[in-house]
């Protein structure tokens, strides 16, 4: 698993952020409201939520949206330590493909991953393991 360590406490704290952001979700034609909470190596944590557009295409994940704000708020340089999903429609909930690809431009292989899984319970992965190919553009040095 992760070589990130987060206490009982911290993996709490950042669920329930992730909750609240999901509250705050615009999701009129799904419904299924989505919030995301990052916890970045700075020890800031910043959230984000769904927001759903009628061009379902346009629509906005919470993992992305939070990434767009960490960066907006801390710059480029941001890292990852760990991320948070959560959903008040009691579903499973997993980043989705596009999520995952976003996250490892900030990310690990060992960012940790909370989830709700589809009993209702309390999932965690690595970022690695959910991606474990991720495209990483290596650019050549002259």
């Amino acid at each position: 698993m992760s070589r990130i360590s987060l206490s009982e406490t911290e993996r709490a704290k950042l669920r329930k952020l992730a909750e609240v952001a999901a509250a705050h979700a615009y999701a009129p034609y799904s419904n299924f409201r989505v919030g995301a909470a990052l916890l970045l190596e700075n020890g800031s944590v910043v959230t984000g939520c769904n927001v759903e557009n009628c061009s379902y295409r346009l629509t906005s994940c919470a993992e992305q949206g939070a990434i767009a704000r960490a960066v907006a708020e801390s710059g480029p340089g941001i890292r990852l330590r760990a991320v948070a999903v959560a959903n008040l429609n009691r579903a499973a909930s997993m980043p989705c493909g596009a999520c995952r690809q976003t996250l490892s431009e900030f990310g690990s292989d060992d960012t940790l991953i909370l989830y709700p899984g589809a009993t209702g319970t309390h999932e965690e992965t690595t970022l690695g393991a959910l991606l474990p190919h991720a495209f990483r553009l290596e650019f050549l040095k002259p």
